[in-house]
């Protein structure tokens, strides 16, 4: 994991967000095709937005999504800027996810690397596709 500050002309930072989201009903909608582009589109949001991906592991049923982002950046904005714009590109292009009434629930988990050590965070990520 990135352990970089960050700086602008009046901050230096390191603020590291652990996300994990679910689609609606917890559905098992995030495979194959809908899968890839999902991970295009938070790549692409993440550049338009500034936010240095450290990781990032999609299941069936549910996203881990480690962001490295600058204090202006508050959790609640962030979700909202992934989970609206995803769900909008998603629903717009995969015909079967538009019968869902939205393609996210409205909550979230979010954490910081604070209590736990950045390099533990990175590790539970990826190792999550391959627990059972």
């Amino acid at each position: 994991m990135r352990e970089e500050y960050r700086r602008t002309t009046t901050t230096v930072s390191l603020i590291n967000y652990h996300f994990v989201f679910c689609p609606r009903y917890r559905r098992k909608v995030l495979v194959s095709q809908v899968e890839a582009r999902f991970k295009e589109l938070v790549q692409e949001l993440c550049q338009e937005n500034d936010w240095l991906m450290i990781a990032m592991e999609v299941m069936p049923d549910h996203v881990h999504l480690v962001l490295n982002v600058q204090p202006t950046d508050s959790p609640a904005d962030i979700m909202a800027k992934l989970k609206g714009a995803t769900s909008r590109f998603l629903r717009q292009e995969f015909k079967h996810l538009k019968h869902l009434p939205s393609l996210w629930t409205r909550s979230y988990f979010v954490s910081t690397a604070e209590n736990v050590s950045s390099e533990t965070i990175k590790r539970y990520v990826e190792e999550q596709k391959t627990r059972g």
